[in-house]
């Protein structure tokens, strides 16, 4: 569950953006998103386990420089749609390059003789495709939601809640199977 841990900044912002002026949602994402970068990279963690960090720092940063330019925007109302729409574009982009951003995190789980065998890659293109078809389906939702119930916030939230909770369970019982069945193809050879 070391991956939860990239979601704080969006949590963070989620949480500021329904209480607060949502100019202020963007720099305390950015704030979140940047001193976790900073942290986990002190730590030594490698680039490729810092996706969803480096993606929060860009959305939060250009979020930020929009909102302060333009307040009234309209785009203040689907600040959190198009949050979850932004996750998404990094996960299924991470997928299009062939660098799934699950990877490089399975890779400080796993032992490095099974980075490179395509059956590990494969799950991790499975797992990271789950998480953005969550992201997307969470930012259509939110975005419908927001337009026609705008004032509907347990609905809101319940979106949110299942848009991390969905994928998260999958990745636990995936990745739990995924070994098992690698497990039992080491032991039968």
């Amino acid at each position: 569950m070391n991956y939860l841990k990239s979601f704080v900044p969006w949590i963070g912002f989620a949480i500021v953006s329904t209480q607060a002026d949502w100019r202020w949602s963007g720099v305390v994402g950015v704030l979140l998103a940047g001193g976790l970068l900073l942290v986990e990279r002190g730590r030594g963690k490698a680039w490729d386990t810092l996706i969803i960090e480096l993606s929060a720092v860009v959305f939060f940063a250009l979020l930020s420089i929009y909102a302060f330019t333009d307040p009234a925007s309209p785009l203040h109302d689907y600040v959190g749609a198009s949050s979850d729409a932004w996750l998404a574009l990094t996960a299924w982009g991470s997928v299009a390059i062939r660098r799934p951003f699950t990877l490089g995190i399975a890779r400080t789980m796993a032992p490095p003789e099974v980075w490179d065998h395509p059956f590990f890659r494969r799950v991790n293109v499975i797992i990271t495709s789950v998480w953005a078809a969550s992201f997307t389906v969470s930012a259509v939702a939110g975005g419908l939601l927001l337009h026609f119930a705008p004032h509907a916030t347990v609905a809101l939230i319940v979106i949110k809640v299942l848009g991390f909770a969905v994928p998260v369970a999958f990745t636990v019982g995936y990745s739990r199977q995924a070994r098992a069945r690698a497990q039992r193809a080491a032991s039968a050879e």
